[in-house]
């Protein structure tokens, strides 16, 4: 069956968004299937994969802003900057008013650069930064420009802070709470975060992986794929 079109997906933890693409292909013998936008194997949420002709408009979908809520976690800075890691240092967290938290939140805001961490997927000499890291070596980084639109903060018991945040295309939300952690003198991790909106596009409308694995066919998939005139229309919106 001939399909084209793009599928929102409600990630679970766990997994890779690599690992979502491998099941959609081979479960509903798709040609063609890419995702706009790696999460990471601890992140949840909205992951959309393009399936036959739209992975021709991947690259544009991909520049979509993002939106995300996640969770940190004061007082520890890990190697990866989020939970997955190991822990590399510990310092007790200060007594901080949420108006002092979110006075450090404020100073990411609007366009500023961004150091990608070392545990990504970018390529040094053809060699992905992971592996190096792997192996034990840290090399330069190129900053990034990088830009947040809006945060919000849901809820601060010390040491963990809820937050929401929308933002730019290759932004990392495990960095940015790790440099808030610097700035607050304390060190912070990731230690949860879900991604609920890329461009027009809404978890909302995303099929959760429990009901996706209860399919079949393509033809049970069908309803759930948005077609190219439904990604246009949207894309206007």
């Amino acid at each position: 069956m001939d399909i084209d079109g793009v599928l929102l997906v409600d990630k679970p933890t766990g997994c890779t968004s690599h690992d979502i693409v491998d099941f959609v292909r081979r479960r509903f013998q798709f040609k063609k299937v890419g995702h706009c936008g790696t999460l990471d194997p601890l992140a949840t949420g909205l992951l959309m994969l393009v399936i036959g002709k739209a992975t021709k408009i991947q690259d544009l979908l991909m520049a979509e802003d993002k939106a995300y809520i996640g969770t940190m976690k004061l007082g520890q800075v890990t190697d990866s900057q989020d939970s997955d890691g190991k822990v590399t240092e510990e310092k007790p967290v200060p007594t901080l008013t949420q108006e002092q938290v979110e006075a450090v939140m404020k100073e990411f805001t609007g366009d500023f650069y961004q150091i990608p961490p070392m545990v990504s997927a970018l390529k040094k000499q053809g060699v992905p930064l992971y592996k190096l890291a792997r192996a034990g070596k840290t090399v330069e980084r190129e900053p990034r420009l990088v830009h947040i639109s809006y945060y919000r903060i849901h809820h601060w018991a010390s040491p963990e802070l809820k937050f929401e945040i929308g933002c730019s295309k290759g932004f990392y939300v495990r960095t940015y709470c790790h440099d808030i952690g610097q700035k607050l003198g304390c060190g912070a991790h990731l230690i949860q975060l879900s991604r609920i909106k890329s461009g027009n596009f809404t978890l909302d409308r995303a099929i959760s992986w429990e009901k996706m694995q209860g399919l079949n066919t393509a033809a049970e998939l069908a309803p759930a794929i948005l077609t190219l005139p439904e990604i246009s229309r949207l894309r206007r919106a």
